[in-house]
This record gives structure tokens, C-alpha cells and sequence, in this order.
């Protein structure tokens, strides 16, 4: 008889397939098994689904199948091809389920490695896992770890036969064995069936005997006795065997007490001990030693293809589990003589053997991740890093650091310990928020029919940083639409910028999109109270027609939009800081609004949601991979992270300026990003620059790509991101959100606090209080004063600059002194921002950097104050600043406020001054007091005079 066939119908042991693939099903390969060799049973694992999914082709056609039908999450794709993998063999298996009254015909698949150490989650993936596969002959795998075991009592309870995997111990299997009991008796009690439940304890073997084999072999080595070697070399490949007896004995025991017997009077049917790890190590041993040495009734031994082939052709069928049982305790008492405790061993491989499944799980989705990337195409955007050989190894390092901590999951599971261990886990929300709001797609669409049948010619967003710099981007990127009102921003509070933005608008048919998460931020209050003063001369009791707020429950804003009537509120989320917050409704509602099609942004966002996922590896996660190039740059000096794109998508820098800035510039160390500055040849650059390439296909221009390949070729670090087009962007802000904070992670900062932002904001609140109680802003001393300037800095900056005292153009060469390598210069602009503006500085700004190889910022306030000033107050001290500001040409009045818009911007700019002082930064104010375009191109011309 067919050696295989004999164990089972001599000896009572079943025996199952460690294998399954697709192929070998569909071709019949398992039935012939089942009836050829008297087949019991299958086993699966992460090794196993690794190697049939990731190393063979057979999967492609269900995978792409499934991605024709919309995007799907990886391990939606992986659990999809295993299931169905897991459903056929059982059904191949169901004529051995049913001969054998439930005993056997079972196919194991396992819960994710991920959840070996919870719980719960075991618990709650298990309960899936069972429901998915909907057949009564899967069993769910479970390791036996110290949070395993209450699980597989639970489980047992509720009828899920179960395969306890990750056995080594006879005191472990002791433990399950009481455990499965425990459930039965419990589900008992509670008056359920108890027959139609199996089990299995899986006992591993070769793996113990090539650790012990492994200690043995140490010991012998530091053996001087040979009598000593000759007994220690006498117990290699003996271990496995002796302790798998042994618990065969623990097995006759504990199924023999009165506790079992009254279960199984009830037709419980036994936990079976199951021999797995059952394929030869070593050469040295039989090729079918685990499998001869372990045959008794009641058992399963599963095995993998090979040793099945091997037990065919030369097994030997016969009882040999209660063989010399005294000689099996012998070994194991001589194996403790030697030093070497077995209880030691087996803690050390079920750890290892956890790591083992988590790694083969990490290359299984990796390998679905990779498949799911290629088969999306373009749809999903591109990117490439280049590095130099010392930043790429880094980089590399961190990445594999992330995956075998498990850091990526420990994210989206909310682990602050993933940063500073703080307060990260509540500020998360950003992590789902694309699905949330796909939920409410249906209410964006409404609001921007309704905004369409409104007749609006103009929308407004009133809001700073997060609540203005993400719509901004959605504006200058698509444009006005057919029948929708056009998007302006308002982000500054200088009287003549306010004004301006009120002489392009009609009030009447105009909606006002008043936001601000905490609603009691400066900015959107005054812009609140302004313009809705002057809609309401226009419009009377109807002006909340025109206003809509976006702001988080239970607000001062929510507060205030109620009581003026607007015409709806949109909520935010409380865990989600405004810089994380363009994909929910701060970003959104303004979408809406544009005429933008809210369902399809997201669903295009979700794209790179789902490839950012926790399931995803760092090695194929792109925003891990982008976030740990970041991290490690910046920690390498390379900390300017200046950003490129193509036309188009230009305006994309400007909101990542704020995400960078703001989330990673503190406790002295961070990422200073750099906005506007045109890519341009190598010998302007100093090594200090990380570079983020945004390439719109079909508008990219050559100059720029050339540009980009001689800075790499100039050893440069380049992150390339490619998008098919403008459609995709909303992919680039999830993106960067998740290397921002996998960058914080390994720059080892809180990315979602911004403490020197809340400093300016105090100082701004205390200067503007006590100007409206005494009607004015306290007095300054200028260092330098004349008919079109005036020149102001605290002590210390004072001191360093005695020069300032001779006029702006000595101060200017002086300030510009004070650069060193590494160094960046920041424009701070507290004047109206227009192309004008901009044109002036921007002149002066790459005249500084060609000439001294230094990263130039131009920023405009008050709006930077919520962007990049948390970076330069907090961050580095690399930053030497050239504060601009300006008399506006007349006051504009707040309603129900004793001072004015001039005042505002005023005590915004004295605050921000203030504290970039007191954290020691190197910084001067030039203060313009005539024709603003005169005093910036004089201000532009010192600044190039200086570096000439």
C-alpha cells in the first residue's frame, strides 16, 4: 500500500499538504492527492501564499480582473486571491469533511502575523477570516503567544475550529490544550453543539532541533572533556523528537480526565496534536526522519511536498510515537544537564517564528503591492529617488528599520511611540479622512449645485495656513469653471490687500467661505467681521445667504455662524491639524464650491491613500520611502527641501511649504522648504538641498528637466514624482502628508504640534490687545531713519549690526555678512502680495543665492506666520531674515473693533519680529514708509548691491 495511504488507514494519522497555489488546484493536482495518498487536510501560511502569489504569474489575470473592476487596498487584493485559494482546496477537501463526520478534510488559513501579540484584533480578524470563507471545514490558524491563547479559548467557544500554530513547548501545548478545552466546556454550559468543532495543536519539530543542534554545538566547542563532547554530540537531532513524544504523553493525559470525558460524551471531538515543521534541515538526518519518528493514532503530520514525495518512495509505516518514552525524558533531562533549557528554546522560536511569518507576510504584500502599482499604470504617480551612495544606504537602513518594527502599521494604528510619544495619536485623523468624506460626497455635490443655481460670480476662502493655502493650490491649478463662481484666497490682513480683493467682487453675488478649525484664530475673525459688515449694508438680514463657515464642532466659528444665520456649516475633524487637512472639508468645501467633482478628487486621493496603506511595506510604500529620503537628508545637512514643478502645478509648493515647515521645523532641528526658486544650474547651490521634482506630463518643460538632471548628475538628491495629469494632484497631497510624518519620525519630532506658531500668535494677541486699549501700538526707536525707510531690531540683532546705523544699504551688506554655509535667507514681506510684489523680491532673492549658494524663502504676511514661520522661529538656526513691512496707503476699519486692519497686520509683524528675537534668530526689519514700489526696488537693489 502506498506508504502515505497506510498512515492514516494503519496508523490512524492523518495526513495534510504544508502547500497551496492556485495552479495546483485548478489542474486537479490536489484531488489527485486526496485520492492517490489519502490526503486529510492543508495547511497554509504567509511563506506559502509568498511564494505562489509573489513568485509565479498564475495570479496576474484575478488581480487585474479585480483592478478593471476599481482600485482595490492591498490586502483587500491578497486576501481576495487567498480566500478564494482557501475556498476551493476546501471544497476539494469536503467528501473527506463529510466521511469522517468533521475529523478531518480541513484547510487551515492563518490570521495576519501582524496580530500575533493582540488580542483582540486575533480575536476580531479570525471572526472575519471565518465569515469570508463561509466553509464549514476551514480552520483559523492562531499562534500559540502568550495573547494568542485567550483568544483560541474564545474562539473555541464560539464553534471556530482552530489550528494553534507556533508550538514548541510541551508546557505551551499544555496551556492550548486546556485553553480548547476550556472553550468547549464553556460553549457546553451555554447549551451549543459541541461536535461540529475540530482542532489542531501544531507542534513544530525541525526548527527545535536546529536551534538546540545549533547550543549543542556550542557547548561542544567549549567542551576539554571528550567523554563531555562525545554525550553532547550524542543529542544532536534527538531533541525534536524527544519533546514531541513527550507531548504526545501530555496529550494521553490531559484527554483522559474527567473534564474532557463528560465533553466528549457529548461528542466533542479531541484537539489533535499536529507534527508541522515536519521537512529535514539538516542533510545529515533522513529526509523522512520527522515523519517516521511521530507516528501514532490521533495525530496529523503535515508535511510540504518534498517530504510527502520522500515518505512515498522509501517511508516506513509504523506506531513509533510511544516508542522509548524513558529514553525521550532521558534526552531531555541530558539536554538540561547541558545547560540548555527547552523552555528558553521554544520562547525564543516562537518569537522568531512570528518574525519569520511577519517577514514572509511583509514580502507577500509587497509583492501584491507591486502587482496592484503595475497594473494601475499611470493612474497612480510615479516616483523615483536618487541619492548618493551614503544617503541611499541610510535611506535604505531606515526603511528596513521601519519594516522590521512594524512602524508603518504602528501609524495607522495610532502608536505615538512611532515619534515623540506625546499626544501624535491625536492628531491622526488625516489617515482615514478620504474615506470619511467619499461618504459625504453626495452632500458636496448638493452644496456645489446649489452654489451653481446661486448665480455666484465670486467665492471667497477667509482663512489662513491650512484653511487657505490647499484651496489656493485647487484654485490656480483648475481654474473658474463654467457656471461657478471664480476662487479667490484672502490670507492677508494689510488694509490695501483686503481692499483690493473687495474691488474685484460684487458683495451681492459673492459667497463668503469663512474658515478656521479653532474659530478663534485673528485673521478669519476680522475677515468675518469685515465682510460681513459691508454684505449686510448691501443685503441686509439676507447676507447670511452668502457665508458658509468650515470649522470644527463646537467652536467659537460654529458659535458665531449660527447666531449671523449662514447658510450652512461644514464641520472639520478635531484630530486632523490644518495643515493635514486639504482632503477633508477645509479643503473640499472649496472644491465644492469651484465646481470641482469632490467623489472624483477623492477617489483619485484614495489611489495613494491605499498605497501609503499600513499593509503596504516600506519598501514599496511611497510615502515611506519619500518620507525616510527626507528624514535622513535633513539629518545629513541636506535640509533645504526645494521644491520644483512643472507649470501647471506650480502653486502645489506653496501648501507644501506649510505641511514641511510647520510639522517638522522644531526643538532646533527640522526642514526648511524652499518654494518659488527656479531650478537652475548646479554652481548655485550649496549641499545642503534635498530636491522634489513635480513632472506634469505634457507641460513640463525641458529647460526644467535638463536642470534636473545636471543637479543629479552634480550628486544631488532628486525625489521624481510624475503625474499623468492635473487630475492626480490631490495624489501629492496624501503623499507628502505621509512622508512628512515619517519624516518627523526620523528626524525625531512631534510633526503634528507647532508650539513657536502659537508663540507668535500670543504675541500678536497681547500687542493688538494692548493697542486697542490704548489706541495705538507702542513707540519704536529705529537704528536708521529717513524720508523713504526706516531700519528696527532688538538689542542683540543691534549690536551685531552697528552698521545699520549708516543707512539701509551698509545694514543690508551687513545682514547679508552674517550668511554662512548652509545658511538660508528668508524674505519676510508684510506688504500687499501681488506679481508686482513678488517680481521685486524675487529678483533680489535668486541675486542672493546665485552669488552666495544659499537657500532663499520669499514669504508674504501675515500669511507665512501660519506656514513656514514655525520652521524658521523653531527650527534650525540657519536663518538670517530680512523683515519687509509697509504704511498702507489708508486704514481700513473692522467693524465693532476700535482699530483697524492697519494695526492688525502691524502687531502680526512686531509679534513675529519679536519672537524671532527671542529665539535668537538673526534678523532686521526694514520698515517702508513711501511708495511702496520705490522702497522694495531699493530694498531689492541693496540686497543685490550686497552679494555683488
Amino acid at each position: 500500500m502506498n506508504a502515505l495511504k497506510a498512515l492514516h488507514d494503519e496508523q490512524d494519522q492523518a495526513v495534510w499538504l504544508d502547500f497551496v497555489a492556485r495552479g495546483f488546484i485548478q489542474k486537479g493536482a490536489l484531488k489527485r492527492l486526496v485520492e492517490e495518498d489519502g490526503l486529510r487536510g492543508v495547511t497554509s501560511n504567509p511563506s506559502i501564499f509568498e511564494k505562489a502569489i509573489g513568485h509565479s504569474d498564475e495570479y496576474d489575470a484575478s488581480l487585474k480582473a479585480v483592478q478593471e473592476t476599481g482600485d482595490s487596498r492591498v490586502i483587500d487584493l491578497y486576501e481576495g486571491l487567498a480566500i478564494a485559494d482557501i475556498q476551493a482546496a476546501a471544497d476539494v477537501l469536503r467528501p473527506v469533511y463529510e466521511a469522517s463526520d468533521g475529523a478531518d478534510g480541513y484547510v487551515s488559513l492563518e490570521v495576519s502575523p501582524y496580530l500575533a501579540l493582540d488580542t483582540e484584533a486575533t480575536l476580531t480578524e479570525a471572526r472575519r477570516l471565518h465569515k469570508a470563507v463561509a466553509r464549514d471545514n476551514l480552520m483559523v490558524k492562531v499562534p500559540a503567544t502568550p495573547e494568542g491563547i485567550p483568544a483560541i479559548r474564545q474562539l473555541t467557544e464560539e464553534g471556530i475550529s482552530i489550528n494553534v500554530t507556533l508550538l514548541f513547548s510541551q508546557e505551551a501545548y499544555e496551556a492550548v490544550a486546556r485553553a480548547f478545552i476550556d472553550g468547549l466546556d464553556a460553549r457546553a454550559k451555554a447549551g451549543h453543539d459541541v461536535s461540529k468543532i475540530a482542532s489542531v495543536a501544531s507542534f513544530f519539530i525541525s526548527r527545535i532541533d536546529v536551534l538546540v543542534d545549533k547550543l549543542l554545538d556550542e557547548k561542544i566547542a567549549q567542551a576539554n572533556d571528550p567523554d563531555e563532547k562525545t554525550a553532547l554530540a550524542q543529542l544532536k537531532g534527538k531533541v525534536a523528537i524527544a519533546n514531541a513524544k513527550l507531548a504526545y504523553q501530555r496529550y494521553r493525559k490531559i484527554f483522559a480526565e474527567s473534564k474532557w470525558t463528560a465533553l466528549a460524551e457529548k461528542g466533542a471531538k479531541a484537539q489533535r496534536l499536529l507534527w508541522a515543521s515536519t521537512g529535514v534541515k539538516n542533510k545529515a538526518y533522513s529526509d523522512v526522519l520527522y515523519v517516521e519518528e511521530l507516528i501514532g493514532p490521533n495525530t496529523v503530520n503535515t508535511m510540504p511536498p518534498a517530504t510527502m514525495d520522500a515518505f512515498r518512495d522509501h517511508g516506513t509505516v509504523r506506531a513509533t510515537i510511544e516508542e522509548d518514552v524513558p529514553g525521550a525524558e532521558a534526552v531531555m533531562t541530558r539536554l538540561a544537564r547541558a545547560g540548555i533549557d527547552i523552555e528558553k528554546v521554544a520562547e525564543q522560536l516562537v518569537r522568531e517564528g512570528v518574525q519569520l511569518f511577519i517577514d514572509a507576510a511583509d514580502d507577500l504584500l509587497g509583492a501584491v503591492a507591486g502587482k496592484r502599482a503595475a497594473l494601475l499604470g499611470q493612474r497612480l504617480d510615479g516616483q523615483s529617488l536618487v541619492m548618493d551612495d551614503s544617503l541611499a544606504a541610510e535611506a535604505k537602513k531606515t526603511v528596513e528599520s521601519w519594516r522590521a518594527s512594524g512602524a508603518i502599521r504602528r501609524l495607522w494604528a495610532g502608536d505615538a511611540t512611532v515619534w515623540s510619544g506625546h499626544d501624535e495619536a491625536s492628531w491622526l485623523g488625516w489617515l482615514h479622512i478620504v474615506e470619511d468624506e467619499l461618504e459625504k460626497a453626495a452632500d458636496y455635490a448638493a452644496f456645489s449645485e446649489w452654489v451653481k443655481q446661486q448665480g455666484f460670480t465670486d467665492a471667497v476662502v477667509l482663512g489662513m495656513g491650512g484653511s487657505s493655502l490647499g484651496p489656493e493650490v485647487l484654485s490656480l491649478t483648475y481654474g473658474q469653471r463654467e457656471g461657478f463662481p471664480k476662487l479667490q484666497i484672502l490670507d492677508s490682513t494689510h488694509p490695501d490687500q483686503v481692499r483690493a480683493l473687495e474691488a474685484s467682487i460684487d458683495l451681492g453675488r459673492t459667497l463668503f467661505i469663512v474658515s478656521s478649525k479653532s474659530g478663534s484664530t485673528l485673521e478669519p475673525n476680522v475677515f468675518r467681521d469685515y465682510f460681513l459688515g459691508r454684505v449686510k449694508e448691501k443685503l441686509g438680514d439676507r447676507a447670511g445667504d452668502h457665508f458658509v463657515a468650515v470649522t470644527d464642532p463646537g467652536s467659537d466659528m460654529e458659535r458665531a455662524a449660527k447666531a449671523d444665520n449662514f447658510k450652512k456649516i461644514f464641520y472639520g475633524v478635531k484630530q486632523i491639524g490644518g495643515r493635514y487637512s486639504v482632503l477633508s472639508a477645509f479643503g473640499l468645501v472649496p472644491a465644492a464650491a469651484l465646481g470641482l467633482d469632490v467623489k472624483a478628487l477623492l477617489e483619485t486621493a484614495r489611489i495613494m491613500v491605499r498605497s501609503c496603506g499600513p499593509v503596504v511595506p516600506p519598501a514599496q510604500n511611497p510615502g515611506v520611502l519619500l518620507g525616510a529620503a527626507m528624514g535622513v537628508a535633513g539629518l545629513a545637512g541636506r535640509d533645504k527641501v526645494t521644491i520644483i514643478a512643472s507649470p501647471g502645478i506650480d502653486s502645489f509648493g506653496a501648501w507644501a511649504e506649510q505641511l514641511i515647515a510647520e510639522s517638522t521645523g522644531k526643538q532646533g532641528k527640522g526642514l526648511v522648504p524652499v518654494d518659488g526658486e527656479p531650478a537652475s544650474v548646479p554652481a548655485v547651490y550649496g549641499r545642503d538641498r534635498f530636491f522634489i521634482y513635480l513632472r506634469l506630463d505634457g507641460q513640463a518643460q525641458e529647460a526644467q528637466d535638463e536642470a534636473l538632471r545636471a543637479l543629479e548628475r552634480d550628486g544631488h538628491p532628486i525625489a521624481r514624482i510624475t503625474l499623468d495629469s492635473i487630475e492626480q494632484l490631490p495624489q501629492e497631497f496624501y503623499r507628502l502628508e505621509m512622508a512628512t510624518a515619517v519624516a518627523g519620525a526620523v528626524l525625531g519630532i512631534n510633526p503634528f504640534d507647532q508650539p513657536d506658531v502659537e508663540a507668535s500668535k500670543i504675541e500678536t494677541k497681547k500687542l493688538f490687545s494692548e493697542a486697542e486699549a490704548n489706541g495705538a501700538l507702542p513707540a519704536e526707536t529705529p537704528l536708521f531713519e529717513d524720508d523713504a525707510v526706516a531700519l528696527y531690531a532688538d538689542r542683540e540683532n543691534a549690536a551685531s549690526l552697528p552698521q545699520a546705523t549708516q543707512g539701509l544699504e551698509a545694514a543690508l551688506k551687513a545682514q547679508l555678512a552674517r550668511l554662512k554655509d548652509g545658511d538660508y535667507l528668508g524674505l519676510l514681506a508684510y506688504v500687499p502680495r501681488d506679481a508686482k510684489a513678488a517680481g521685486i523680491l524675487q529678483e533680489a532673492r535668486l541675486a542672493v543665492r546665485d552669488a552666495r549658494k544659499v537657500a532663499t524663502c520669499l514669504e508674504f504676511g501675515p500669511r507665512f506666520l501660519h506656514s513656514t514661520g514655525q520652521a524658521y522661529k523653531g527650527g534650525p538656526d540657519t536663518g538670517v531674515f530680512l523683515q519687509i513691512t509697509s504704511a498702507p496707503s489708508e486704514d481700513l476699519p473692522i467693524p465693532g473693533r476700535a482699530l483697524g486692519f492697519s494695526t492688525v497686520v502691524a502687531a502680526q509683524a512686531r509679534g513675529d519680529f519679536a519672537v524671532l528675537a527671542e529665539r535668537g534668530r538673526r534678523a532686521l526689519r526694514v520698515h517702508i514708509k513711501g511708495d511702496l514700489d520705490a522702497g522694495l526696488k531699493r530694498v531689492a537693489a541693496a540686497l543685490k548691491a550686497a552679494v555683488a
